[in-house]
């Protein structure tokens, strides 16, 4: 998994001993990494900017390969979309992306009622600024770059899985897998 965090997708994971040991969790921050390693002892925890290549790696390494509210952040999408390319089997490989509805109605009346209301609450500012640095992908850029490399096999909305369309939505969740010609 691409931007781990502090392992909590682990506890939903079924993995077996041989599993854990070829489960990787990467992270950017050393803290979070140290957390995983304390919490989760089995899964290998990397400390690793995802937008750098793996040069540990192989080619097709991985046959899964998660990214879970992570690639709106990324500065340099395109090089993590091409290594995640390079790092997933060819053959049966799966990467499993889930993203923001960022910009949507539903996503900004949440945001008004939770995180910009404490922040604008505690910091007597504007939440424009943070948000605009944090999320600099949106999800139309994020699905048109994945596309380069990967084909769609699945998209599912959420909350409302049976309006496939961003406005209602919070999140859209994406099974991908990769094209045998990508083009850059």
């Amino acid at each position: 998994k691409i931007g781990a965090g502090l392992g909590e997708h682990l506890k939903y994971e079924k993995l077996n001993e041989e599993q854990k040991k070829n489960y990787f969790c990467l992270d950017l921050r050393e803290n979070m990494v140290a957390i995983i390693n304390q919490n989760f002892p089995g899964a290998q925890a990397i400390v690793h900017d995802c937008q750098e290549p793996l040069t540990q790696f192989n080619d097709g390494s991985f046959d899964r390969i998660l990214a879970i509210h992570v690639l709106e952040h990324l500065p340099n999408l395109p090089a993590t979309v091409s290594e995640m390319y390079r790092l997933i089997d060819k053959k049966k490989g799966v990467f499993s992306v889930v993203i923001p509805c960022e910009g949507s109605l539903a996503y900004g009346l949440a945001r008004r009622a939770s995180a910009q209301r404490i922040f604008e609450k505690r910091y007597k500012q504007s939440y424009d600024w943070f948000i605009k640095r944090e999320h600099i992908n949106s999800a139309n850029e994020i699905i048109e770059e994945l596309g380069k490399y990967f084909e769609v096999v699945h998209k599912k909305f959420f909350p409302f899985p049976f309006l496939p369309i961003q406005t209602p939505n919070l999140a859209i969740g994406l099974t991908l897998k990769p094209k045998s010609n990508q083009r850059n």
